[in-house]
């Protein structure tokens, strides 16, 4: 079930320091694909790793990439080479990657970011500019549309800010 305003509601709260870099930043800018999963770039630090353990207690999340559905357990020792999670939640899917293609790592992906405001509350997504080259990156079919909609809205942005 999506339910990412609670999701991201959990992370917000948790002080997990992230950014919102696929389909969900697109949908922040406009993009009519709907997602069906969050993709974050995310520290993968442990203390910010102890806090995103922390937000989703009580979600039963799992590794979704394994087939015996092994569930999430952060320990120190399983961190320290972690580079990206791929999870199921009871409120959704979410990705967590500590870098973005077409952009680079979770530094330049918050670098690359502006904060905005979410029925979850305050949070980063990359900025237009980034995710455009990030989905320009990936070129997949679903992105290459993305990114004719989100340069469409930029231009549409432009027009709007000279007028």
């Amino acid at each position: 079930m999506r339910r990412f305003p609670e999701l991201l509601g959990r992370l917000i709260r948790a002080r997990v320091d992230f950014v919102i870099i696929g389909g969900l930043a697109g949908e922040v800018y406009g993009v009519s694909l709907a997602t069906q999963d969050i993709d974050l770039s995310c520290d993968f630090s442990l203390e910010n790793l102890a806090r995103l353990s922390k937000a989703l207690v009580g979600l039963h999340a799992y590794h979704r990439m394994t087939p015996k559905r092994i569930p999430l357990e952060l320990t120190p020792d399983f961190c320290k080479h972690l580079k990206n999670l791929y999870l199921s939640t009871d409120h959704g899917q979410i990705d967590l990657l500590s870098s973005v293609l077409g952009v680079g790592d979770f530094a330049e992906a918050k670098r690359n970011s502006i904060e905005v405001e979410l029925e979850a509350g305050p949070c980063r997504v990359l900025s237009l500019d980034a995710l455009i080259k990030a989905k320009e990156a990936m070129n997949r079919p679903r992105d290459r549309e993305a990114v004719l909609q989100l340069k469409a809205i930029r231009e549409r942005l432009e027009q709007d800010s000279q007028a």
